[in-house]
């Protein structure tokens, strides 16, 4: 009998690597709310007293973007001086340029389109090149695993805290980290509890442990869950006053391990946030999620990864891989076929299925990409099980 522990870790959307996940992905929603058709690349970088964003956008629409920037580290919570940091007087710098003309050549006119394939979807070739990765499992409700599922949770509920005021001297910065135990595939309970927030400085450390203890982590994780001698650590260090990017810069896309899996499964080791949907590293890992999901919803096998591949201006996928972990309950051709046949992975096909060119993309930046039951996500949506059934009988 296998055993092995498995940890996952999570963060606040006061992290200040997540604040700037959230302030480039809500200037690309303030985009797309006026242009569907806007072509978005941008990083914001936080530091203390200063955010600063820079990146290529090709678009109709005028957004004031130092504008947007103040509201999302607002509504964050960083709205005082003595927290470090102050969304109304923070210095907000701006480098914007145009879309590359040579970026924009594939995307706009791919390789099969000027071979003269008359698919539409072959229309729109893939914004970059590199693969992607989706996984499900039937482990959790959530099909993903259970460690960053809870890890999710506890930082989700972080938040929840101190924006409704049921405790008082917590501030926006924090993280959770939570090892589970797993013997032969199942996970069996949590071995290893890790909470981390910042706080007011006349809090003490027992105090913030009693709060965080009764009010995050026990409404969180079931007592049953919890194995014999499990260990719990908060604010470990004794001390968190100064945090967010007072304390660490932060910068988009230093978190993609926990925007996707918890390090579950390999990561292509593209981000999502700042992007538009033509930006396969986006778009193509979610539509990788939605077809292992629904593949799990079927029945078809109990865990799956898949891997896709693209190059820029190509419209299909140069490979496809799908990994069942040997619990599959047909034989694995015949599923990679019905897959195939079911899902399109072509970025304008990829688009059009999950309706992509939405405003939609700050509230995934923080708390993670997938998974999510506080929010409708299109690639969360097991809307495809009866068609992969179809497809395989």
């Amino acid at each position: 009998m296998k055993t092995w522990l498995f940890t996952s870790e999570s963060v606040t959307e006061g992290h200040p690597d997540k604040m700037a996940d959230q302030i480039s992905d809500a200037i690309l929603d303030s985009l797309l709310l006026q242009d569907r058709d806007s072509r978005v690349a941008v990083e914001t970088l936080l530091a203390t007293g200063v955010a600063v964003v820079a990146g290529e956008v090709s678009t109709k629409a005028y957004v004031d973007i130092p504008r947007v920037v103040r509201d999302t580290i607002l509504d964050i919570g960083y709205n005082r001086a003595k927290y470090g940091f102050d969304g109304e007087t923070c210095a907000v710098l701006t480098s914007i340029d145009e879309q590359s003309p040579d970026i924009a050549l594939g995307v706009d006119k791919s390789v099969e389109a000027k071979a003269n394939n008359l698919d539409r979807y072959d229309l729109i070739g893939a914004g970059d090149q590199g693969m992607m990765f989706g996984y499900a499992t039937d482990e959790t409700p959530e099909m993903m695993p259970l460690p960053i599922v809870l890890a999710h949770r506890l930082a989700l509920r972080l938040t929840e805290v101190r924006k409704e005021g049921i405790v008082s001297g917590f501030r926006p910065d924090g993280k959770t980290q939570v090892t589970v135990k797993y013997r032969d595939e199942v996970p069996v309970g949590v071995s290893a509890i890790v909470v981390s927030t910042q706080h007011d400085p006349d809090l003490s450390r027992e105090e913030i442990e009693d709060l965080v203890v009764k009010n995050v982590i026990s409404p969180v994780i079931d007592d049953a869950l919890l194995l014999e001698g499990v260990e719990v650590f908060v604010n470990p260090t004794g001390r968190f006053v100064k945090g967010g990017p007072a304390a660490d810069t932060g910068l988009t896309g230093r978190k993609i391990i926990v925007d996707t899996y918890g390090g579950w499964i390999p990561h292509g080791g593209g981000a999502f946030s700042g992007k538009d949907p033509t930006k396969v590293d986006r778009s193509a890992h979610y539509m990788a999620r939605y077809a292992a999901k629904n593949i799990v919803a079927a029945g078809l096998a109990k865990r799956v990864t898949l891997q896709l591949a693209y190059a820029i201006g190509v419209a299909k996928p140069v490979s496809f891989m799908i990994d069942t972990h040997g619990t599959e309950t047909i034989d694995i051709e015949t599923l990679e076929k019905a897959v195939l046949k079911v899902f399109d992975f072509r970025p304008g096909a990829i688009i059009d299925r999950l309706d992509l060119k939405r405003p939609i993309y700050k509230k995934t930046a923080a708390y993670g990409h997938f998974g999510r039951v506080d929010i409708d996500l299109p690639w969360e949506r097991i809307d495809m099980v009866e068609e992969l059934k179809k497809a395989v009988d």
